[in-house]
């Protein structure tokens, strides 16, 4: 269904980067409205590097162990894994809000020489993530920030032998650039840790 969806937004661009909302699946709709496919964010970040800030808000072990995606500015993760707690129900451990989340990102507009008024490009796993961060930095007073909705590794297939993979979309299925190499000066770290 949501491949569906997805092929739906790519038909119904109303700018050179921009998704219609209509378009786009309830658990990725922001109050933003602003929607990009990964090889949409891919070409807003190539045309306009120096005047976008590019943020992976996966949590670090995702960045450091599935890869991240070339050209981005920063891991700000979103969400913090809770190793200490295991929640047998989901059968993963719990996730918390990053308290440090709207400040890091006020940091790496500054570090770039931007202010609120930049454009933010979010990128999650598969984007549903990135909506809940699009929507606390709007909470903030930030008003141009942008879901990549296919994410770094993409949505599953519903069907077939490949039923339950990421492989319908996302960064690295549509053959964008990436490594498993983290620069030192993108790595995401608490207040006083180094």
């Amino acid at each position: 269904m949501r491949s569906i969806f997805l092929a739906l937004a790519l038909c119904a661009c109303s700018s050179a980067y921009a998704i219609d909302p209509a378009a786009v699946p309830p658990d990725k709709r922001t109050v933003l409205d602003r929607y990009l496919t990964s090889a949409e964010a891919h070409r807003m970040l190539s045309d306009n590097p120096g005047g976008t800030l590019f943020l992976d808000v996966r949590t670090q072990a995702e960045v450091s162990y599935v890869g991240v995606p070339a050209g981005m500015d920063a891991n700000v993760p979103f969400m913090l894994v809770d190793f200490d707690h295991f929640d047998t129900k989901s059968r993963r451990f719990t996730l918390h809000k990053n308290p440090e989340f709207i400040r890091s990102v006020e940091q790496r507009l500054q570090a770039k020489g931007l202010d609120r008024n930049a454009d933010i490009v979010l990128i999650c796993r598969s984007g549903d993530r990135t909506a809940r961060a699009v929507n606390a930095l709007a909470a903030a007073g930030f008003t141009r920030v942008w879901t990549v909705i296919d994410g770094f590794e993409g949505d599953t297939a519903d069907s077939g032998a490949e039923r339950g993979k990421r492989t319908v979309n996302g960064w690295k299925n549509a053959g964008l650039p990436w490594s498993y190499a983290l620069d030192p000066a993108q790595v995401w770290l608490p207040a006083g840790a180094r």
